[in-house]
């Protein structure tokens, strides 16, 4: 099944968004998405489209910690795929307590029935995809409830300048070369969102770790940490470096990978570049998302992972449930 939700992701973009109990709905400057896991990738995707976009991306129980003042001036957006997870449940109560603007967005679950109970304004997103694999539908749904029309017609166009298939021949090759190692992704603080979204989709599509640092500060610290011993060396054997770069970046980041890179081959450490490349900012961030969705797809495959189901995750909820 997630083999068709990578093929076809590209059609989450058609997909139009509808608010429900609209007129509740006030427009604002400035936004709080409160979500765990995929429920919060929309809003780092929006940093990195309009780095100085005013969303604050919270991933935790309660509300962040700003003046009552700064938290009244944001609209909150309690976003849930399955509308069920518990710190964003914790969150939209601690929302509602202190009488905060808040909006909804799920797919369904506890979340929705408490807006349509509240009528709080909401956006119901289509169900039965992993919520890492949503992104599309979210980030759409966030961006209606921020009233970005531009913004959404834009994204609209992707459906047509996007195809998820053109990328699987490429992921595959990229896991082949994985096979054994584990990944360690690098790029630009301005990327760190198409980073994360690297690191998540290995993690939970393609059942392996997988780590992540940003440029340039990962060269005054992590890079000492493969400048090994003898004895230590057989550690860094482990680690594939993957560099995503992007001709947008501040030339001293450029430099510095291209840098990195031959410090790496000096040491007999392996090293990929990918591209970020687009038209614009979106289709750059879903060229390389799409491009990271094959490469762990196809690792799932190597290691005989069923690349859909998060079983730990799953039994972690659980045990959680019964305390």
């Amino acid at each position: 099944m997630i083999y068709d939700d990578i093929k076809n992701f590209n059609k989450q973009f058609a997909w139009e968004p509808k608010i429900q109990n609209a007129r509740a709905l006030k427009k604002f400057k400035k936004f709080i998405v409160a979500g765990m896991g995929g429920s919060h990738f929309a809003a780092d995707l929006i940093k990195t489209w309009r780095p100085n976009f005013q969303v604050t991306a919270w991933s935790n129980y309660g509300l962040p910690p700003l003046s009552r003042k700064e938290l009244k001036d944001c609209l909150f957006i309690a976003s849930s795929y399955s509308g069920n997870t518990e710190e964003t449940i914790d969150a939209f109560k601690h929302a509602l307590k202190r009488k905060l603007n808040v909006a909804v967005m799920a797919s369904g679950g506890k979340l929705i029935r408490m807006a349509e109970a509240l009528k709080l304004p909401y956006a119901l997103v289509p169900s039965g995809v992993q919520p890492r694999s949503a992104i599309g539908y979210m980030l759409k749904a966030t961006l209606a409830l921020m009233h970005e029309r531009q913004a959404l017609r834009d994204i609209s166009k992707l459906t047509k300048a996007l195809h998820s298939s053109r990328y699987e021949k490429r992921g595959k090759h990229l896991a082949q070369k994985l096979i054994g190692s584990v990944p360690v992704i690098y790029s630009s603080p301005r990327n760190y969102s198409i980073l994360y979204n690297w690191k998540i989709r290995l993690n939970e599509t393609g059942k392996i770790p997988a780590f992540y640092n940003v440029i340039p500060e990962m060269n005054h610290n992590e890079m000492i940490s493969f400048d090994t011993t003898k004895s230590a060396a057989s550690l860094s054997k482990h680690f594939y470096f993957i560099l995503l770069k992007d001709k947008d970046d501040h030339s001293q980041i450029t430099k510095r990978m291209d840098v990195l890179r031959k410090l790496f081959a000096k040491r007999g450490l392996r090293s990929e570049v990918v591209l970020l490349n687009g038209k614009n900012a979106w289709e750059k961030i879903f060229s390389s998302i799409m491009l990271a969705d094959w490469t762990s797809y196809y690792t799932a495959r190597h290691y005989h992972a069923e690349p859909e189901k998060v079983g730990m995750v799953e039994e972690f909820k659980k045990l959680i449930a019964k305390r």
